[in-house]
């Protein structure tokens, strides 16, 4: 999978929203009741919903938010590549969504019928992401916002590629793009 950072504002057209919370000086994430492994909170804009409509649902249902700030970090654009394509018939999908920092206040219980099976809070990114291209891609990002440097502690259980001068977004200048990476998954 392909997936790139830009500004905030630079891609059109969300799909999805990612929001990278912090509760106590602690990263929260959370572990989906059908999954072992760690997400940070986000997922499908609905119709009608603008991306912090989206950021602020997605936050409260996935992890009992009841006060906390959400501030737009930036856009992420992500590919899956030719060779995970089924078929040859199907195009090569991409996705862009849109980035946001929590800051939560208080927090309470997982609302009833919650797809999340724990909440739990880390000093840095766990090891078992669900999504690692996506969350190793902006993390950076979100590191920057929240002037907190990603440590050798942080990124020590996962082995990182170097970025990749051929993932690109055609419509967006290269000017434009915050990182570039490749990740396999």
């Amino acid at each position: 999978m392909k997936s790139t950072a830009y500004p905030l504002g630079v891609l059109k057209q969300y799909k999805y929203v990612v929001v990278f919370a912090r509760h106590q000086n602690r990263w929260v994430f959370c572990r989906h009741a059908t999954r072992a492994t760690w997400e940070a909170p986000g997922g499908h804009i609905e119709p009608g919903e603008a991306p912090e409509q989206a950021a602020q649902r997605e936050l409260q249902e996935e992890t009992g938010a009841i006060r906390y700030s959400l501030t737009p970090v930036c856009d992420y654009w992500a590919c899956r590549e030719p060779h995970e394509v089924q078929y040859e018939c199907e195009r090569i999908t991409h996705d862009n969504g849109q980035v946001f920092l929590a800051e939560i206040e208080e927090m309470g219980p997982l609302p009833p019928g919650s797809e999340m099976g724990e909440v739990a809070l880390f000093d840095d990114l766990p090891e078992r992401l669900t999504y690692p291209d996506i969350a190793w891609e902006i993390f950076p990002a979100i590191s920057r916002a929240t002037l907190m440097p990603v440590t050798e502690a942080c990124i020590s259980p996962l082995v990182m590629p170097a970025p990749s001068p051929m993932a690109y977004r055609p419509d967006t200048p290269v000017s434009n793009r915050l990182s570039t990476s490749t990740f396999d998954e």
